[in-house]
């Protein structure tokens, strides 16, 4: 899970929106028309391929899920559930890319929320998912370094066997495209740029993301024990090149 940034909607997507709220709000059972608002044909058709265009350019890698970064976002996830809030059923700001892995099976409808009633579970495009996990690139795993980090992990299984083995491979992947860009610098620009596409068009950004956030951090060589690597990962123009 890495930090997105979620830009405004069109005016003519964000003004068909209010409509469909104001319909569910005059609603007696608010829950239960949300949810026929949602799956009305002319919603799925006017509205929906429209969201889910705007949150696949949002989305890591080529459109991959913006909980667990590895599968195709198929479906829109109401980050706040309808069930809970049906008011925020055409929110922008309450939806996510998700696969449908995490969207049905995981998350679901499950919102977990602190004491005084703050939601346990990140949202990516509000804060900054590593402020809340921590990635041990070699392993895979994640860490919850607070509440929401540990709900997180829970709710969407983060650890799941299928994503620690794919956040390895990414791991391996980065490593080759780091070492396949140093060799070709300065004399071969078009593998310097298939190298950097290479990182990051694949699943798991997170893992990326993780290398470079950790080299910059104090004792970063116990952590990445290749030096040429953590030089690589320290270079600005590849830094640049991965992160913008």
């Amino acid at each position: 899970m890495i930090r997105i940034v979620r830009p405004s909607l069109n005016q003519e997507l964000a003004d068909r929106l209010p409509p469909l709220t104001a319909e569910i709000a005059a609603a007696a059972r608010r829950a239960e028309t949300a949810r026929l608002v949602w799956k009305r044909t002319s919603v799925r058709q006017n509205v929906h391929a429209s969201l889910r265009q705007v949150l696949a350019g949002m989305a890591p890698g080529i459109e991959c899920c913006m909980y667990c970064g590895d599968s195709q976002g198929a479906d829109i996830d109401h980050f706040e559930p309808l069930a809970r809030n049906p008011l925020r059923t055409f929110d922008w700001l309450n939806h996510l890319l998700a696969c449908s892995t995490c969207n049905s099976h995981n998350k679901g409808s499950r919102f977990p929320l602190d004491l005084d009633g703050s939601p346990l579970l990140i949202d990516p495009t509000t804060e900054d998912p590593f402020d809340h996990l921590l990635l041990t690139p070699t392993l895979g795993e994640y860490r919850g370094l607070t509440p929401k980090g540990s709900a997180t992990i829970e709710v969407c299984a983060l650890n799941r066997p299928t994503l620690t083995r794919g956040r390895q491979q990414a791991h391996r992947v980065v490593l080759m495209c780091l070492k396949q860009w140093s060799e070709a610098f300065e004399h071969d620009p078009g593998a310097m740029r298939e190298a950097v596409i290479t990182v990051r068009e694949q699943p798991f950004a997170d893992v990326c993301q993780s290398l470079l956030r950790l080299a910059l951090s104090p004792g970063a060589a116990k952590v990445i024990d290749d030096l040429h690597v953590l030089d690589l990962l320290r270079r600005a123009e590849l830094r640049q090149a991965l992160l913008s």
